[in-house]
């Protein structure tokens, strides 16, 4: 049996996807950075260190999952 939609890229569950990645990546840097400010009296410095983690990683797994639409390669 052939699957019709292995070839219409990125769907809308896709990005649901991707984006919660992008969420739960800043999310955890954020509360990671909170909980060590807390323990060592130092805030903001973790957290802002937690969330541009949390950016960075986020882009970073976005880009790693949309590259292969991009660039006309084989999805798999």
């Amino acid at each position: 049996m052939y699957d019709d939609n292995r070839d219409m890229g990125l769907g809308a569950w896709d990005f649901v996807g991707i984006g919660g990645i992008v969420v739960g990546s800043v999310v955890s840097g954020l509360v990671l950075g909170y909980v060590l400010d807390s323990l060592t009296g130092t805030s903001p410095v973790f957290v802002l260190i937690g969330l541009a983690a949390g950016v960075i990683l986020g882009g970073i797994v976005s880009w790693l999952r949309i590259r292969p639409f991009l660039n006309g390669s084989d999805h798999g």
